[in-house]
């Protein structure tokens, strides 16, 4: 009987289990780990590169900084009834001894107009700037400004690099040598020399054309500069997009939609662009705190936005001037400049590291 059984053991198609217990089996190394992960459930480009980015504090991190900063710059100006361009006034009469307060300090007559009417006035947090204007407003509208450019001016980037690069690349020949060559005139002029002889040269031109319109808020400055980095900036994405779309343009579902006869702007919507999005990403995360650089360099420089609106870089210029009596005006901009641009940097870092296949 037991031989039957024993025999019927072998030949059934039963698991034995008492053969997977731990001691017979060594822990799968993290190399077995990834693979499985690999392996593991079905996921799109996108979600898996989120997925990567979670896991990087840093990134997370500087996420959670530009959030608060941009939550912040929108959400102030509702609460604070200062506006960047308004000077103090106490009863409708302009309070001449509200200039250059500190911290919030109030001046004279905001104290007497407390005292005899009894109502709270609200405090300057930054204090005032010479002329009088709550300086904490003006901070806020300063990076709104800050950041618009930036963010403006990476879209204008992007969609001008991708155009011109995707044209080089997938034509080739001919119109490649070309296009190139005109990129590498561009690339090789001075960049700064360059921004700030067209901003004095566009400004000029543009001074008298703005009033009236939609854009002479803005003024011929802004206008100048974001036209300056349409014209000199999109070299670098313009060459990243060429380089990405020659190693894909002959693979073979490429080839097989040319057979068929899909049309060149469906192809490369379609097949080859999608191919190319982490550089897109990586690139355009890294362009912003470029372009708010080199905004807030240009403002310092008196080339930025026009008075009396305020960027950081303006705010930093015109902190100069009482940089031994008043330091805060000028530690203030600054180091909303350096975190902003850090936390853009390292989150650009991290979108590389994320979805950058190559760094596997």
């Amino acid at each position: 009987m037991d031989n039957k059984e024993i025999k019927k053991n072998l030949l059934s198609a039963q698991v034995d289990l008492s053969k997977f217990s731990s001691a017979n089996f060594e822990k799968a190394t993290d190399e077995e780990k990834r693979q499985q992960d690999v392996m593991g459930e079905s996921t799109t480009f996108f979600k898996d590169g989120m997925r990567r980015l979670r896991k990087n504090p840093l990134a997370m991190g500087s996420i959670v900084v530009l959030a608060l900063i941009i939550l912040i710059i929108l959400i102030t100006p509702h609460f604070v009834p200062y506006s960047y361009d308004q000077i103090i006034s106490v009863g409708g009469v302009r309070d001449k001894g509200s200039a250059n307060l500190g911290f919030f300090e109030y001046s004279q007559k905001e104290l007497q107009y407390m005292e005899q009417t009894g109502e709270d006035l609200f405090p300057h947090i930054f204090g005032t700037d010479g002329l009088g204007r709550d300086y904490f407003i003006r901070v806020i509208y300063g990076t709104r400004v800050s950041l618009a450019v930036g963010v403006v001016a990476a879209i204008m980037v992007v969609i001008i690099g991708i155009i011109y690069g995707s044209v080089a690349g997938y034509f080739g020949g001919r119109v490649d040598l070309i296009m190139m060559r005109i990129v590498d005139i561009i690339y090789s002029l001075p960049d700064m020399l360059i921004i700030i002889l067209l901003s004095v040269v566009l400004k000029e031109n543009l001074s008298g054309k703005l009033t009236g319109t939609v854009f002479s808020a803005l003024g011929a400055n802004m206008i100048s500069m974001f036209i300056v980095f349409g014209l000199l900036y999109w070299v670098s994405m313009a060459r990243l997009i060429r380089g990405q779309i020659l190693t894909i343009k002959n693979n073979e579902y490429v080839l097989a939609a040319r057979c068929i006869g899909t049309s060149n702007a469906k192809i490369l919507k379609r097949h080859i662009l999608p191919n190319c999005l982490s550089v897109i990403i990586i690139t355009t995360a890294l362009q912003i705190p470029s372009a708010i650089f080199t905004e807030s360099y240009l403002s310092f420089l008196g080339l930025g936005v026009s008075v009396p609106l305020a960027s950081l870089g303006s705010l930093a210029n015109d902190a100069r001037s009482g940089m031994q009596s008043y330091p805060g005006r000028l530690v203030i901009p600054a180091i909303i400049i350096c975190l902003i641009v850090l936390a853009l940097n390292l989150l650009g870092d991290g979108l590389r590291d994320a979805f950058d296949t190559k760094l596997d």
